[in-house]
């Protein structure tokens, strides 16, 4: 667990970002008062004039579209810098009479109080940021290519046709033979752009390939097992960003939301559904590795085992209790693989027990 310095005779800063003026709000490190208020541009150079001549201060921000080089700028500065988990810090984003002032102000006491009340996020470097963008940037591609392809069903059956059932990949060439005359200046010039858009997807997945030969090889630890692809395996790495962040990889799910959320009082304890905490897109694909495990096409191993045991104890909601259950044991499985560079084996467990 990452250790923070005393504050008790040093000053804390609140500063909410905005996307032209951000607010500050400073406080005496020993008593806790506010000695000084205002607002900067949030620019490198109004931000470095602002806090590069000051003695090092605790500087507590949030999370946001701003937040990494602000974060990165203040800390070659020399002040410590703490990322606010908004998840974590309800007092803010619940306020009743929320103001940039009073968010800032609220962050000076949290990060003079008890820094770990805020759940301090990492950020990644600037390499991994510029990484992760070409993901998202595909993901963009894909998300555009399904709306346009939505669209033209849509208007199609509109017209008591149809499109028959098709990949995407080949909806722009397929397509064009059942659109019915009358649409045919609406929706030909849309069938132009998604092959377009397809052209561009299979760029940007090429693109991935060479980035996992040439910056990220331990991508290839995680594509060892059955149904984890590219996307998948690159996004676990983006979002996890060092395995030894993590002391025992079975708190990855717990990280990554797949894990029951608690709520405990007294002498009740209810079951309740899974937390979706951490990062939903990938808690989304580690559901997905986990139904094609679980599918027709899955091979045999100890996560098909392990899920078939679940789905076993009852119907459909056993069936999606195996999904989710599979998809915590997966990213488990990912960070020990990662963590310690293993060879992935199937059937491990079956091996062990072997006389």
């Amino acid at each position: 667990m990452k250790k923070f310095n005393a504050v008790t005779a040093r000053k804390v800063v609140g500063l909410d970002l905005g996307d032209r003026y951000s607010h500050l709000v400073v406080l005496e490190g020993k008593s806790g008062e506010v000695i000084e208020t205002g607002r900067v541009r949030t620019t490198p150079a109004a931000l470095g004039d602002c806090f590069g001549s000051r003695k090092i201060l605790r500087i507590v921000i949030e999370v946001g579209t701003h937040s990494p080089w602000v974060e990165r700028l203040l800390s070659a500065a020399g002040h410590e810098v703490l990322v606010a988990n908004p998840r974590k810090v309800r007092l803010i984003s619940h306020n009743h009479r929320k103001s940039d002032s009073t968010d800032a102000e609220y962050l000076a006491r949290l990060g003079r109080l008890d820094p770990r009340l805020l759940s301090p996020v990492e950020h990644r470097d600037v390499d991994a940021q510029a990484d992760l963008a070409r993901l998202r940037s595909r993901h963009t591609l894909v998300r555009a290519r399904t709306q346009l392809i939505n669209h033209v069903r849509g208007a199609v059956k509109s017209a008591g046709a149809r499109i028959p059932t098709c990949n995407a990949n080949v909806f722009g060439s397929r397509a064009e033979a059942s659109i019915p005359e009358a649409f045919g200046p609406a929706l030909l010039p849309i069938l132009a752009v998604i092959t377009r858009l397809t052209d561009d997807i299979r760029g940007a997945e090429k693109d991935l390939e060479e980035l996992i030969r040439t910056k990220r090889p331990e991508a290839q630890l995680l594509l060892q097992v059955d149904g984890v692809g590219i996307i998948t395996a690159l996004t676990y790495l983006f979002v996890v960003q060092r395995p030894q962040r993590f002391a025992n990889s079975r708190t990855v799910g717990a990280y990554l939301g797949l894990v029951p959320a608690r709520h405990a009082s007294g002498a009740s304890d209810p079951q309740r559904r899974i937390s979706k905490e951490g990062d939903e897109k990938l808690r989304q694909l580690l559901v997905g590795c986990a139904q094609h495990i679980l599918g027709p096409f899955g091979r045999d191993s100890d996560l098909r085992r392990f899920g078939e045991r679940i789905a076993s104890r009852g119907g459909k909601i056993g069936k999606k209790r195996a999904v989710v259950a599979v998809a915590r044991k997966l990213s488990v499985l990912l960070h020990r693989l990662w963590l310690h560079g293993e060879v992935y084996q199937p059937l491990y467990s079956e091996k062990q027990v072997t006389p």
